[in-house]
């Protein structure tokens, strides 16, 4: 690489940095997480372009300049348009998605977002519940973050209510996950397989195969949810 090369490629990235800190801090100040996804497109096109810029000295420089600032103005021009026309700004972003009802996996809706049980088990960990059977609803976010609503009785305590002695349960210690039977957790805790299928029994279920996730707290209390919703129970519509 020649001198004058090296020194075009610092004379970019000294000039082209400022634009791009100028034209990120115009479209909003949200973090990368929190992104909708065609803000999150936007800033993979501009470090695209820049990088192109600050890679190959061939390319002119006043063309990313002009890149940068269209696709910065475009942004602020689709953003505007979005908060006008909500059927055009749910095109551009993902619908809310409930994966957990009344402490049930909402298998159906896990599946058609692609998220995992293990993704969701360590969200909620995230989020400081652990025992599914406390969560009443769970929300995957349009940016993929997990808002939870517990039970009323899990509810963080209010003045009026903190006096209340609450038994300690434990954590939530997943036994079956997709119809598979973790042994090692019923040796944990002094129990066997006919302990399990007569736990089952009592909810009505008599195939382990039919369970999505079952987990035994410390109180040896068994919560279940099958693959199959089957609450009386509407599950709640979540829209922007």
């Amino acid at each position: 690489m020649e001198i004058l090369d090296l020194l075009k490629i610092i004379g970019r990235i000294i000039t082209i940095l400022p634009l791009l800190l100028m034209v990120t801090l115009i479209m909003g100040k949200r973090s990368i997480g929190e992104l909708p996804v065609f803000d999150f497109l936007v800033i993979i096109v501009l470090g695209s372009v820049v990088g192109a810029d600050i890679a190959e000295p061939k390319v002119n420089h006043i063309y990313t300049v002009i890149s940068v600032v269209v696709i910065g103005l475009l942004q602020i021009f689709v953003s505007l348009l979005k908060i006008h026309n909500r059927r055009l700004g749910k095109l551009l972003t993902f619908e809310p998605t409930i994966v957990i009802h009344n402490g049930q996996f909402l298998l159906n809706n896990m599946q058609r977002i692609r998220y995992s049980i293990d993704n969701v088990l360590n969200m909620l960990r995230e989020n400081n519940v652990f025992n599914v059977k406390d969560v009443e609803l769970a929300i995957i976010e349009a940016n993929g973050s997990l808002s939870v609503k517990l039970i009323h009785p899990k509810e963080p305590a209010k003045i009026e209510n903190i006096h209340a002695i609450v038994p300690e349960q434990g954590i939530e210690i997943p036994v079956i996950i997709d119809g598979v039977i973790n042994n090692d957790v019923l040796q944990s805790f002094n129990l066997d397989q006919a302990w399990l299928e007569k736990e089952l029994e009592k909810k009505k279920i008599t195939n382990i195969n039919s369970v999505f996730y079952a987990a035994i707290n410390h109180g040896k209390e068994l919560h279940v949810s099958p693959k199959e919703h089957r609450s009386s129970e509407q599950i709640p519509i979540i829209q922007h």
